[in-house]
């Protein structure tokens, strides 16, 4: 099993792991069987940094998980979808995978997106907009990032590209930007940087 990164999906982690005051929706999702999503944050060895999706946006439950309990591991770019929904999200993700997939480079979705097409709950809706998750080892010119950033928004719904770097990651429509610095996601925190694939990003 690799090492979780930011975004992936995992499973096995029980209701006795979570700290004594988590809400009792957090409790029931993991007794449901329903997996976490690996977040940016410092942990001790053995452990990651995970979080908890319930029914609504306002219940989201940051905790750390041990990776001894870890079942089952399933990254973004191992999630795809073709077929007629109703929802603009998923009808993006239709859209865009030819394109996304021309790049060569490695993508999936996260988000609520994501997390339905992994788990088969119903997380999208007509407002969800679709987060996708690219990984760029090498930098992306923002030429290069201007130019995808124009297709993406032809979509049927707002279309937000993160882009992994070795240093964190930082939002597609930053880079494709006007501005000098922009803000860099990693384990140790955010911050502006002229050039997001300068740092190493500390282990997740």
């Amino acid at each position: 099993m690799n090492a979780p990164q930011p975004h992936d999906l995992l499973w096995g982690m029980p209701p006795a792991a979570l700290p004594a005051d988590a809400p009792a929706w957090a409790r029931q999702v993991l007794a449901a069987g329903q997996p976490v999503v690996v977040r940016r944050a410092v942990c001790a060895e053995g452990w990651v940094a995970v979080g908890l999706r319930g029914a609504g946006r306002e219940q989201r439950l940051g905790v750390q998980m041990p990776l001894a309990d870890i079942a089952r591991q399933l990254s973004p770019e191992a999630l795809r979808w073709q077929g007629d929904s109703p929802w603009a999200a998923l009808q993006a993700l239709a859209s865009v995978a030819p394109v996304l997939d021309a790049s060569g480079l490695a993508w999936g979705p996260t988000g609520s997106v994501g997390y339905q097409l992994a788990t088969g709950v119903g997380a999208v809706h007509a407002a969800s907009d679709l987060d996708v998750l690219l990984r760029t080892p090498q930098p992306l010119a923002r030429a290069k990032a201007r130019e995808l950033l124009d297709i993406l928004d032809c979509g049927p719904c707002r279309i937000d590209v993160q882009l992994q770097t070795p240093a964190g990651a930082v939002a597609l429509r930053e880079w494709a930007g006007m501005a000098r610095r922009v803000l860099l996601k990693s384990a140790s925190g955010a911050q502006l940087v002229a050039d997001p694939w300068a740092l190493l990003e500390c282990a997740a």
